[in-house]
């Protein structure tokens, strides 16, 4: 079966099972824009593939296939498609931009159930695709200041992350200016302010490390393949810090108090991926989470003027202290 046919399947399967009543020859001839053979040919598929399929025929002799209740989690765990998911966001722009907020609100609620029925890696991933689709078409932009890449060095990062294949890489450390040979095993890419290869030295103890990507001078790809340390995530090392660089000495509990009249704003942000809030009685949110990278947080901070207050940790609250201020006209 070519992609395109098991493509067309998949799409009849989610059609089948969504419609109360089933799908007809007549809307697989319309949908897909197929003969009555064809259409004739995809239900048959439909029945050997789906064991379950139901099929029906109404009063004027119309024959529809239905898959039950039962195997629709069969098709759901499909997941969203990027271009499905890009609709929705376009619709969701086009609703706020009339004006509509109840279509607003239930579009969002729809999006957000879609992505939370999902495996957490095929979300993001459904996501950043959608964005870069929007992106592409010219209906969404990425204002704002960001560092330069090197596009030749992304893509033999991007080859040696396929692979996997180890990596050799010139880097400069703060004091270096030449830089040293280092032969590593890189396993992923946080893409922040500064951008940072995760990566483990070959031949050394196992842990990682970050080494960012504007202090590469080189990088070149080697043959020699290794064996991906299978209990790394991405996801759960980003998670450590609050942006892109990690400290293990400041990992800790962080802990922001947002004034009751920040507080509504506060609440649109997701600081972190596994932050807790909580409200004070007074409207205050209270956000908490665990990481690392205290400078980041600061940067962050700062925007919020006098706004927010730090209760944990001590050092954040000492290093932001001084620049709070009540001068700022909106909150970012």
């Amino acid at each position: 079966m070519s992609f395109q046919k098991a493509s067309d399947l998949l799409r009849l399967a989610e059609l089948a099972a969504s419609r109360f009543l089933g799908v007809g020859l007549t809307d697989i001839e319309q949908i897909f824009e197929v003969d009555r053979r064809t259409a004739q040919r995809m239900t048959k598929a439909l029945e050997d593939i789906f064991p379950h399929c139901e099929t029906r025929t109404d009063e004027e002799r119309r024959k529809y296939w239905k898959i039950p209740a039962a195997d629709l989690k069969l098709v759901v765990s499909q997941g969203i498609r990027d271009s499905e998911l890009a609709a929705i966001d376009m619709s969701i722009r086009r609703a706020e931009r009339d004006g509509a907020a109840d279509e607003v609100r239930s579009l969002r609620s729809l999006r957000d159930r879609l992505l939370a029925a999902m495996p957490g890696p095929h979300a993001r991933r459904a996501e950043a695709d959608a964005e870069a689709m929007l992106e592409a078409q010219g209906f969404a932009s990425r204002p704002g200041p960001t560092v330069r890449s090197d596009l030749t060095l992304l893509q033999t990062i991007s080859a040696a992350l396929k692979g996997p294949f180890q990596l050799s890489i010139r880097y400069k450390g703060a004091n270096d200016i030449e830089g040293k040979e280092r032969l590593i095993e890189p396993h992923g890419l946080l893409l922040g302010t500064r951008r940072y290869l995760v990566a483990r030295p070959a031949g050394g103890d196992g842990s990682m490390r970050q080494f960012r990507l504007d202090r590469i001078s080189e990088a070149r790809l080697q043959q020699n393949s290794f064996a991906r340390d299978s209990d790394f995530d991405i996801a759960t090392h980003a998670s450590r810090a609050f942006g892109s660089y990690h400290a293990e000495i400041e990992y800790g509990e962080v802990v922001w108090r947002f004034r009751p009249a920040a507080a509504a704003v506060a609440r649109e942000f997701v600081f972190h991926p596994l932050q807790e809030l909580t409200e004070d009685e007074d409207g205050a949110l209270i956000v908490r989470f665990s990481a690392s990278g205290h400078l980041e947080m600061a940067w962050h901070l700062y925007q919020w003027g006098d706004s927010v207050e730090v209760l944990k940790p001590d050092t954040l609250r000492e290093m932001v202290q001084h620049h709070r201020r009540g001068d700022f006209p909106s909150f970012p």
